[in-house]
């Protein structure tokens, strides 16, 4: 009866769940943060490209 008791009272299951949560989370908006300064960048470079074409004219 007392293990049955400890296993509800532990409660370092739900503390690690709960790490993994925010790291997944973490991760998504990293993902979502680097694939709006790609874009960006893929544009600039876009532009610097187009510069140096028309430069070299």
């Amino acid at each position: 009866m007392q293990f049955i008791k400890n296993i509800v009272r532990n409660e370092e299951g739900a503390t690690a769940i709960e790490y993994g949560l925010i790291a997944a989370l973490i991760a998504v908006a990293a993902m979502a943060a680097m694939g709006s300064i790609g874009s960006n960048l893929n544009t600039t470079f876009g532009k610097v490209n187009t510069k140096l074409t028309e430069a070299n004219k």
